[in-house]
Formats: structure tokens, C-alpha cells, sequence
């Protein structure tokens, strides 16, 4: 079976995001000062080859841990779906 995986990767909420707080401070030069506290991170989407569910969760899960979140600075979640 084939699934398709949407990651999401963001900064933990206890250290700076520097890319949000630039942003945060942009929207008020536009106009927008009612947004606040933007968090950026990264989307990923993958597909991938497995006999079942758990299988596809289980190596999601360690790719992430492994490559795409550095779990120091960085949280995950993630959705799959058959393909």
C-alpha cells in the first residue's frame, strides 16, 4: 500500500523564532499590527511504500526524528493518508 504523509515542523514554543518575530514585525510596517507572534516552520509531504498503517506511522515517525526534525529545537506532527 502507498501513503501519503503531511509533516509539519516547527520551532518549540520556549526558544526565539527569529523568522516569526521578523515577520511579526512586518505585518505592523503593513498595516496588519493586529497579527502577532508568528511561528514559521516547514511543511513536508512524502509518500510511502508500506504492508500497513503502523508500518508507514513507524517510519514517518523515524524519518523525522532521524533527518527532517532536529529535536532539539524542533517539535512534529504529522497526518497519513492512504495514496
Amino acid at each position: 500500500m502507498k501513503f501519503k504523509a503531511e509533516i509539519n515542523v516547527m520551532p518549540l514554543k520556549a526558544l526565539l523564532d527569529p523568522q516569526g518575530k521578523a515577520v511579526t514585525s512586518s505585518m505592523k510596517n503593513l498595516g496588519l499590527a493586529e497579527i502577532e507572534n508568528v511561528r514559521i516552520g516547514k511543511h513536508i509531504t512524502l509518500e510511502i511504500e508500506a504492508t500497513s498503517k503502523q508500518e508507514a506511522s513507524s517510519k514517518v515517525d523515524e524519518a523525522c526524528k532521524k533527518l527532517l526534525a532536529n529535536q532539539i529545537m524542533e517539535s512534529y506532527d504529522y497526518t497519513l493518508t492512504e495514496a
